[in-house]
């Protein structure tokens, strides 16, 4: 074959080949912008009581919600099928649910002041809290037990149902609690603090800049710092485990949690679901139903409760957002590993084995 070497059609085949690879980057580039659409969806649900609170993913690929007015623990997969399933004390006011390391529920009772259980076939357990406080929020803790707050203390439950209380003579109410990435728990405090507990009981709070904010929600985020929301001030504040605190502006919101994209994404309530990322940059996606619960689903996505309209929403992630999923080897490749292994090792055998 016969290569030119004339200067000017050699410049004019690097002409064309730029032009082409900047055609190439601008279609990449298109079909990201275009694969990063956020959507939300609505998803009704037939419940006579429309007051869906919390939200959790359970261990079986489905959600489960907490009915308040109704009494009532919901089990909602994402094919569409809806459960719901009566907590035996009556009027109990469930609120908080989260999945346990057991692979139940477990939800807290506001009124019948009852930290409680239920499994994935909708069998409950109930256990009375020592103090007869009213429980709230509730998470787990690093220790593998469950913690909640409950007033002027901070609970915890094994799984096996026993309990231990830590009370602080500083602390006013707690409302919402995370784990955070220091082992320790951290909670929101209506007295305008974060407030961090260690899994022995010892006690630190730390004022939030802003004065009346009424800090909420509370979550671990992807950079090892808590995150919460500022119900009162329309703020989302961040604060590092050594408590420092950033506090950036949106809308009023309740909960916070952390996604599968590594943001945090809140129940903006009136505005609807929001995002932040951890470098404090916001977006808002509109909802007219009221949001006021969001969690993470089974399927990466965000679920939420609506105050409003008795359905749930999902907000999809775009797959651009999400961390690459690591490469499964095929039936095929693993055939061939275990060949490859089998020949290595006949093949040592046959060098040293015989002392050759």
């Amino acid at each position: 074959m016969k290569i030119s070497k004339h200067p000017n059609i050699h410049m004019r085949n690097q002409t064309k080949l730029r032009r082409c690879s900047w055609g190439v980057a601008i279609l990449l580039a298109a079909v990201a912008v275009a694969s990063a659409q956020v959507s939300i969806t609505e998803h009704p649900i037939p419940a006579a009581s429309g007051s869906f609170w919390e939200i959790a993913a359970g261990s079986d690929g489905a959600l489960w919600i907490t009915e308040m007015t109704a009494n009532k623990i919901g089990r909602y997969t994402i094919a569409g099928g809806f459960t719901e399933y009566t907590v035996p004390t009556a009027n109990s006011l469930p609120y908080g649910i989260t999945a346990g390391p057991d692979g139940a529920l477990w939800f807290t009772e506001v009124n019948a002041c009852k930290i409680g259980r239920i499994t994935t076939s909708g069998g409950f357990t109930e256990y009375a809290v020592p103090t007869a406080n009213s429980p709230f929020a509730i998470t787990v803790g690093p220790d593998g037990a469950l913690w909640f707050t409950e007033g002027f203390r901070i609970g915890r439950i094994t799984t096996s149902g026993a309990f231990t209380e830590y009370y602080s003579p500083t602390l006013t109410s707690s409302y919402g609690i995370a784990a955070g990435s220091d082992g320790a728990l951290w909670f929101t405090a209506a007295d305008n603090k974060i407030g961090r507990v260690t899994t022995a009981g010892a006690f630190t709070g730390y004022a939030v800049p802003t004065a009346g904010s009424m800090p909420y929600g509370i979550a671990a985020g992807s950079d090892g710092a808590l995150w919460f929301t500022e119900y009162a001030t329309g703020k989302i504040g961040r604060v590092t485990t050594a408590g420092a605190f950033t506090e950036y502006p949106t809308s009023a919101s309740a909960s916070i949690a952390a996604g599968p994209d590594g943001a945090l994404w809140f129940a903006a309530v009136s505005a609807g679901v929001g995002r932040i990322t951890t470098a404090g940059a916001v977006t808002l996606y509109p909802d007219a139903g009221f949001p006021f619960f969001v969690a993470v689903g089974p399927d990466q996505a965000m679920w939420f409760t609506e105050q409003f309209g008795n359905q749930i929403g999902r907000v999809s992630i775009p797959a651009a957002w999400l961390p690459a999923p690591v490469p499964a080897l095929s039936t095929w490749a693993l055939v061939l590993l275990a060949i490859l292994t089998l020949g290595a090792g006949a093949l040592a055998l046959r060098r040293y084995g015989t002392g050759s």
